[in-house]
């Protein structure tokens, strides 16, 4: 279950940012407006480490991938400013607890889980894509599961 908290933490940071933008979550039905910018939000969990042993302690660890999709031709700065707001609002050292309480299970586990982004987040050359300028933004988490 903890991956679940995890994305949680993610995205309630991530849907709190001011101003918003329509976001494209994994497995949800999307379509872009045409002339009107988006992003598509993505958990990449990556192998778990075990760095202790005889207690169930692991760490869950990723990337949290916001890709930022604006209209052609309108030039790189809005799109590149609102990657920097998410580099800001992710910053190295920022801690992050789930949002919402869904039910029993959530009400006793998710306080326990703290998702940490460990290194400045990455912004990534942009590139056409389609009828969008995408620019990339990847966000370096991990979360010590007990």
């Amino acid at each position: 279950m903890s991956i679940v908290y995890v994305r949680a933490a993610l995205q309630s940071k991530l849907d709190g940012i001011a101003p918003s933008l329509a976001t494209a979550w994994e497995n949800v039905g999307y379509t872009p407006v045409v002339g009107t910018p988006y992003q598509a939000a993505y958990v990449l969990a990556a192998e778990p480490e075990n760095p202790t042993m005889g207690d169930g302690f692991y760490r869950e660890q990723g990337i949290f991938q916001i890709s930022l999709f604006y209209p052609l031709k309108n030039g790189t700065y809005t799109a590149e400013h609102r990657a920097q707001v998410i580099r800001d609002t992710f910053k190295r050292g920022t801690s992050i607890t789930p949002g919402e309480i869904y039910d029993w299970y959530d009400y006793y586990f998710a306080p326990f889980v703290t998702v940490r982004i460990e290194k400045t987040p990455e912004i990534s050359q942009g590139r056409v894509d389609g009828d969008r300028w995408h620019i990339p933004v990847k966000i370096r988490w991990f979360a010590g599961i007990i």
